[in-house]
């Protein structure tokens, strides 16, 4: 029974991973670019949150509705001006544009907040620690079950959005080619800036229910870029359910690992996709990523 409540609550870590990875999988799938800012992006969020619940005395759920906005302006406004930039000097240059983003970023919360160890969990009270108890040895904890039904409603309503929205369907056309949408009347830059407006609130998102589930500091965005990377590639990449299969996966090697000793915790879930990119689809992103 200790190994099926193992899967189960790597299912339950699998939501957050997707959260945190469609975002990347979003602007992957539309711009072509990997954000290397990203989960600093979504540590951005997750103090944001963090100042206002701090400052207005609210539950951070109820900052969250304060800090979205902004985060989709701040998407809006580095595609506009960062990213719209590098997208015209070749594939490297976004590449090198968003490193140099999640430097900038790191360094800031650092002098901002310090590098103290932050968590929203105590107040959200029972809800980061609370479970539902189905045996002595299986549970289904409240903010597991919680995060990945918004990690279901988030991807469904984007996979809503881009299949049956007029949005959706300039932002599948730009996809395929920019150019040709643009001359039928799709304006490329402000389909990339809303796309990247989204990614960012989503990212940011995923570090709020970050903030709530654990621990975080000014330096936690690469582990969970690294961790939203592995989602998007196990999953496929530009596929947004995919990207809840790949964190689903992520999570279960993850607890399964922790299962047979807690510090093969992380290395599982590396080697899970260090052996699903050396197979077949690993070929296969080389291959499109050859011929894009």
């Amino acid at each position: 029974m200790s190994w099926i409540n193992a899967v189960v609550q790597g299912l339950f870590l699998g939501g957050l991973y997707a959260l945190f990875a469609c975002g990347l999988s979003l602007l992957f799938g539309v711009m072509r670019i990997i954000n290397l800012a990203h989960g600093d992006l979504a540590v951005l969020g997750a103090f944001g949150v963090w100042w206002v619940s701090d400052r207005a005395d609210v539950s951070p759920f109820l900052a969250l509705l304060a800090v979205l906005p902004v985060m989709l302006a701040l998407g809006y406004a580095l595609q506009r001006t960062v990213l719209a930039r590098s997208l015209r000097g070749g594939e490297l240059t976004p590449l090198l544009t968003t490193f140099g983003l999640a430097i900038v970023l790191q360094n800031a919360l650092l002098q901002i907040f310090s590098p103290d160890v932050r968590s929203l969990g105590p107040s959200v009270g029972s809800l980061s620690t609370g479970s539902w108890k189905i045996t002595d040895q299986l549970s289904v904890p409240y903010l597991g079950a919680l995060i990945l039904a918004v990690a279901v409603a988030v991807l469904g309503a984007l996979q809503f959005l881009l299949q049956r929205t007029g949005f959706g369907r300039e932002m599948r056309a730009t996809a395929q080619d920019p150019d040709t949408a643009a001359l039928v009347g799709v304006p490329a830059a402000s389909v990339y800036a809303r796309a990247a407006a989204i990614a960012v609130a989503v990212a940011a998102l995923a570090g709020t229910f970050l903030a709530v589930h654990s621990t975080f500091d000014a330096s936690s965005g690469p582990t969970q870029l690294i961790f939203a990377f592995e989602a998007v590639v196990i999953g496929g990449l530009g596929s947004l359910w995919g990207t809840l299969a790949g964190g689903v996966v992520l999570g279960i090697a993850q607890t399964l690992g922790a299962q047979i000793d807690p510090q093969y915790s992380i290395l599982a879930g590396h080697l899970v996709f260090l052996v699903i990119l050396a197979g077949p689809r690993g070929r296969f992103i080389a291959t499109r990523r050859a011929h894009a």
